[in-house]
């Protein structure tokens, strides 16, 4: 079997190679005419990518042998990855333009990989054989690719600590003064388009504690500026200590090294993230507060299960989300539903934070009502240092 990929005068035989499986999901094209398309492809793609240098046919299964140029500055797992994505696209492409619907609807062009050692041109046909296991097995998943080329990035997010923090300033209505900031995270990654779905991420792989540390080292290094009697609010999932890789006492150390306390700390629990169960979610809490820490129920609105989650939880203030801000003073629906969160917030000795604040009227019917605090644009946008 090591005779099927073909090195020429652009490889050597320590260039690092790979395998990548192309196979398709679907009905009502005989195997004969998949093959016929891929063999003329092959040869097409050969002719302008230097890093294909052999095929091999297992059943009507493809597997390309590619070998990493040496000015490929990517390392060889996320390269490899990257070319079978290329590939698995624009041969899908080609082949929907070469079998129009009807005849290929349904069809689905899978891809996986596996790397081979330097000098493979002499390995066994056993070694070969795991090696075309591994891609077909990877590739039996649709989305698998997508999901290494997640983990890669991620795990660099965290290795090269490639998350940052911008601060949006919360301030009270009763005097105008800056009562505290919602430090908000960015990541900079084309695996993910934002935090929310980097936290997801986080949570599938069993992830959540290492980067919500990291989000809070990030968001409380740039609060030296902070003064006593303000408030730096930091996101936090009500699972954090589920987590396997928990450790306490990680938060104080943080703030000890900037000159702060647990008490310049409120920890947002967003309304977006079901609770399933409550009694865990309080003793997380419960946990925090014995410390000096508060705590705030984020995007209150926007979920189902809001009124629950504030009798349950008891926070110490509830930050309202800003869909029922947006245009509050001409929605009569959302006043009352205000209305119904600062009445609750009073009786129970709660601050209430309207957020998305934009327009100036938005900002005097909140006012009116009696929120104690707003945050949006018209009253700062995110910053990335505090002053």
């Amino acid at each position: 079997m090591s005779s099927v990929w073909h090195s020429d005068n652009r490889h050597t035989e320590t260039d690092p190679m790979g395998i990548i499986y192309l196979g398709w999901n679907g009905r009502g094209i005989q195997a004969a005419g998949w093959k016929a398309f891929s063999v003329r492809l092959y040869e097409e793609q050969r002719r302008w990518s230097p890093t294909i240098v052999g095929k091999q046919w297992w059943g009507k299964d493809l597997f390309l042998f590619v070998r990493k140029p040496k000015e490929e500055p990517a390392p060889f797992e996320e390269w490899l990855l990257t070319t079978a994505l290329q590939l698995r696209d624009r041969w899908g492409r080609g082949f929907l333009d070469t079998f129009p619907e009807p005849t290929a609807a349904g069809w689905h062009l899978h891809a996986g990989v596996s790397s081979l050692q330097a000098g493979s041109g002499d390995l066994e046909d056993d070694e070969w054989y795991d090696s075309l296991k591994r891609a077909l097995i990877q590739g039996g998943r649709s989305d698998a690719i997508e999901q290494r080329l997640k983990r890669l990035a991620f795990d660099r997010i965290l290795q090269e600590r490639r998350i940052r923090a911008v601060y949006q300033p919360i301030v009270s209505l009763a005097d105008g003064r800056r009562f505290g900031f919602e430090a908000l995270t960015r990541v900079d990654s084309e695996r993910f388009e934002g935090p929310l779905q980097l936290f997801k991420f986080a949570e599938e792989e069993g992830e959540s504690f290492a980067i919500d540390l990291l989000a809070r080292e990030r968001a409380i290094d740039g609060c030296g500026a902070l003064r006593n009697d303000q408030k730096i609010f930091i996101n936090m999932s009500a699972h954090i200590m589920d987590d396997p890789h928990y450790t306490p006492g990680q938060t104080l150390k943080l703030l000890e090294r900037r000159g702060l306390s647990p008490s310049n700390v409120v920890f947002e629990i967003t309304e977006r993230s079901s609770i399933d169960d409550f009694s865990t979610a309080v003793k997380t809490l419960n946990h925090y507060r014995s410390q000096g820490y508060q705590i705030a129920i984020d995007d209150a609105g926007a979920g189902y299960s809001s009124l629950q989650s504030i009798v349950e939880l008891r926070p110490d203030y509830i930050k309202v989300d800003r869909s029922l801000v947006n245009h509050i003073d001409r929605d009569e629906m959302k006043q009352h539903l205000m209305g119904t969160f600062v009445g609750l917030a009073r009786k129970m000795g709660i601050g209430v934070i309207a957020e998305g604040i934009e327009r100036q009227e938005e900002l005097e019917q909140v006012n009116e009502m009696g929120v104690h605090y707003a945050q949006g644009y018209l009253l700062g946008r995110p910053v990335a240092q505090l002053e």
